[in-house]
């Protein structure tokens, strides 16, 4: 499963977010390459799942990988739901 998390600049906040999803994803046992980008160099990625905030969620329409959004990269009931709710079901 191919995993990407995206911000603005593919630099600072996806990193941290990308930190975050391991995290989570290790907690639960659900293997994943899981990779940060910016937001036009994912449009052209093949990947299962994006994961990124609301306003650059509408910059990914029409991406083959589905779509989740996350607001605050930091917090972890968050990430976690977002797996539950859209990775895990």
């Amino acid at each position: 499963m191919k995993i990407l998390t995206v911000c603005g600049l593919g630099q600072g906040t996806s990193l941290i977010l990308k930190m975050n999803v391991e995290q989570a994803l290790n907690e639960k046992g659900i293997k994943a390459d899981v990779e940060h980008t910016d937001v036009s160099t994912a449009s052209s990625m093949e990947a299962d799942y994006i994961i990124t905030s609301n306003e650059l969620a509408e910059s990914l329409q029409g991406h083959s990988a589905k779509v989740f959004i996350v607001n605050n990269y930091f917090d972890m009931g968050e990430i976690n739901n977002a797996i539950k709710e859209h990775i895990e079901s």
